[in-house]
């Protein structure tokens, strides 16, 4: 297992960077790094593991080889999960090994928490996985992973933008929001909308 193979998987704002060993029809294992490291993190521990398992190691989002998020975007931890629901989504993962080390272990627990059908095994190194008040579990599971998968769903239906003629450009906006006048709504536009050949 002492051969690897770099990986790049697309974001919005750039790449997420991981490097791979072992055969890729083998049973996946996405192992996340720990603060202000990188993939490298695993170097000498892939070789000691069972061969027949497909490893990935990814750069965390301005880690390693990964694109660093716009200048004033802070990273949030639930960023970092985040990125290993792109990374999965990438890779077309339905159910996978999460091995985290320090800080990858708590992004991992928190991963598990909320998709835990996408989980099989959870291996920490070194890390207290993620932990929560148990009244707060319910309500903070629901909101956090809607989130989640509405930015995922968003993104994958990114297209370029429609062009409209003002005066249905004016319509959507109205229908949209039933408490504006067309008035109103003209007004918004003028500093809302740019008028491109297409209209």
């Amino acid at each position: 297992l002492g051969m690897f193979s770099e990986l790049k998987f697309p974001v919005p704002w750039g790449h997420v960077a991981a490097k791979a060993w072992g055969p890729s029809e083998g049973h996946p294992v996405l192992c996340l790094h720990g603060w202000l490291d990188n993939a490298n993190t695993f170097d000498r521990l892939i070789p000691l593991l069972p061969r027949g398992c497909y490893y990935v190691a990814m750069d965390f989002s301005g880690h390693g080889l990964s694109s660093h998020r716009p200048a004033g975007c802070p990273y949030h931890f639930l960023d970092y999960v985040t990125d290993v629901r792109r990374v999965a989504a990438a890779l077309q993962w339905r159910r996978f090994t999460l091995m985290g080390h320090s800080m990858g272990g708590a992004v991992a627990g928190m991963f598990c928490f909320l998709y835990p059908e996408m989980v099989d095994k959870l291996i920490l190194l070194e890390s207290l996985g993620f932990l929560l008040a148990p009244e707060d579990t319910e309500a903070w599971l629901k909101s956090k992973r809607r989130v989640i998968d509405r930015l995922l769903s968003l993104e994958a239906k990114q297209q370029t933008p429609k062009a409209r003629s003002p005066e249905a450009a004016l319509q959507r906006l109205l229908e949209a929001n039933s408490h504006l006048t067309a008035e109103g709504g003209a007004i918004l536009l003028q500093r809302g909308a740019t008028e491109t050949p297409a209209g």
